[in-house]
């Protein structure tokens, strides 16, 4: 069954989505635990092909047995493993922990939810595992078009937003859809093993320079990396919180997944770094991107948008730390890529139980929170010292890296970008739990205020999140190993120090 993972990884998911579209109409009791059991087998999937990979070093599977360039290849390597793993964790705790915020907010909509929940993660996984250039486009597509309506069931101005973010994306899509047939003109070939094998001799090609600039431009504004970041601040934030908690730590991420492997196997470092003079422009614009994001986040009025913009500033740490040129650079972007997605993941999904608590994410209802949720609280204080870059946690490590690739590169903007960054977060957090333990001034204090009472959000949903935060620690404790057997496999020689 092991040489299967790659399929079922994929299949399990997309079956199970068209099963619950059918029992939601029968009984909507069944639509969550058939969700959990798909992703659960996702899950053990990746697991396993990650167990694999650390020792087979690359996994090819031909669909339906087909060999490429005319059949579709699912390839796994170290880099791919890591993605997989990441997005099926996140995927099933936010699905186990936002079980009771979806009852309350889409009671007749149970079914189409979690349909469109599992085939977005359908395309998630499909976008990671595929070696074939334009089938990454189709699943890139399904990945948005059920990202679209998801974000569409959310609160009053979500419908806008979610327009605004159908535009952005689908000129992103033609982008990536066009550079693609630029390389297919080239090379004769989608398969992404192929055209990296073909592509070496037509390196002076203008047609593959074009193919490469017009498919990372698609990807940037997939990514919402600054100043292409404009649809992502009110898609994630008038989305329904259980949708925030998913495709904030998720769709940034597999797109920066997406660049690492443009850039890596199907152009090669050798074209990437080499070839082209961009990597100064990409990492100067990384600053803007970093700078940009924690400014506008000082600037936001609530919970939710400051962490959108926390997020933009996060993109443009491992957009920079790619196109360093150096081992530690990768390093600290590939490393960031789950760390991120664990601490975004914990932040938001500490935003979603205030909210199913008080039914609002603006600072002020903040107040008196560490009474209220202390537990809720714990895991966001967590995600905030994970986000700053306090050790133990694992945002400091992947930040070391980051700190480390540019001082060897010699770009001293982007180590005062991300040091400036990591102070304005410390601001904004503390900013929250000043609010949160201090306010309301003189409750409990024999000054007539009535005390603050314990109100926690349900069991399923606090566990989730103290798991994550949890596993923030576990993740920094455990940084070497990811390091020695997980990522370094990734980098090529041809990357130096």
């Amino acid at each position: 069954m092991s040489q299967h993972y790659p399929a079922l990884l994929v299949i399990v998911p997309l079956l199970s989505a068209l099963l619950i579209s059918i029992v939601g109409w029968l009984n909507k009791r069944f639509c969550f635990p058939i969700a959990v059991a798909a992703l659960s087998v996702s899950l053990y999937s990746s697991v396993g092909l990650l167990l694999r990979v650390m020792d087979e070093k690359v996994i090819l599977y031909f669909l339906g047995g087909w060999d490429p360039p005319w059949g579709i290849a699912y390839s796994v390597d170290h880099l791919s493993a890591l993605v997989l793993v990441v997005v099926s964790v996140v995927a099933l705790l936010n699905l186990i922990a936002t079980q009771k915020s979806v009852e309350q907010e889409f009671s007749e909509k149970i079914g189409a939810f979690y349909t469109l929940y599992l085939l977005l993660i359908t395309g998630l996984l499909g976008i990671v595992v595929t070696g074939d250039a334009f089938n990454l486009y189709v699943l890139l597509e399904i990945t948005a078009l059920t990202g679209y309506g998801l974000i569409a069931m959310g609160e009053d101005r979500a419908p806008l937003a979610s327009l605004n973010y159908v535009y952005m994306g689908t000129i992103g899509a033609c982008f990536y859809l066009l550079g693609i047939g630029y390389l297919y003109i080239s090379t004769g070939s989608l398969n992404m093993t192929n055209i990296s094998s073909i592509l070496p001799g037509l390196y002076d090609s203008k047609v593959v320079l074009a193919a490469f600039i017009i498919c990372i431009v698609g990807v940037f504004l997939k990514m919402a990396f600054f100043p292409l970041h404009a649809w992502l601040p009110n898609a994630y934030t008038y989305a329904p919180s259980a949708v925030s908690s998913l495709v904030a730590p998720l769709m940034t991420k597999v797109m920066i997944y997406v660049m690492i492997r443009l850039m890596l196997t199907v152009f090669t470092p050798a074209f990437t770094f080499s070839n082209l003079a961009l990597s100064n422009s990409v990492v100067w614009l990384a600053v803007i991107a970093i700078s940009m994001g924690a400014v506008l986040a000082l600037g936001a009025r609530d919970m939710k948008k400051m962490l959108c913009y926390v997020v933009i500033a996060e993109v443009g740490y491992m957009v920079g730390g790619a196109w360093l040129g150096n081992r530690a650079g990768m390093t600290g972007a590939i490393l960031h890529i789950a760390n991120d997605a664990l601490m975004t993941l914990c932040v938001f999904l500490a935003v979603g139980n205030i909210v199913y608590k008080v039914r609002g994410y603006a600072f002020e209802d903040l107040k008196g929170m560490f009474r209220k949720m202390p537990y809720t609280m714990t895991g966001l204080v967590a995600g905030a010292l994970s986000m700053i870059g306090v050790p133990p946690t694992c945002g400091f490590f992947s930040k070391w890296y980051l700190i480390s690739g540019g001082i060897q590169a010699g770009q001293y903007g982007f180590v005062a970008a991300l040091v400036f960054s990591s102070l304005i977060n410390a601001v904004l957090f503390f900013r929250i739990i000043e609010i949160g333990y201090y306010e309301p001034f003189g409750a409990d204090h024999g000054h007539g205020s009535s005390p603050v009472r314990m109100a926690e959000a349900p069991l399923t949903m606090v566990v989730p999140l103290l798991i994550v935060a949890g596993g923030l620690v576990m993740m920094g404790v455990y940084t070497g190993d990811i390091i020695t057997h997980i990522i370094e496999p990734i980098i090529p020689p041809a990357i130096g120090n």
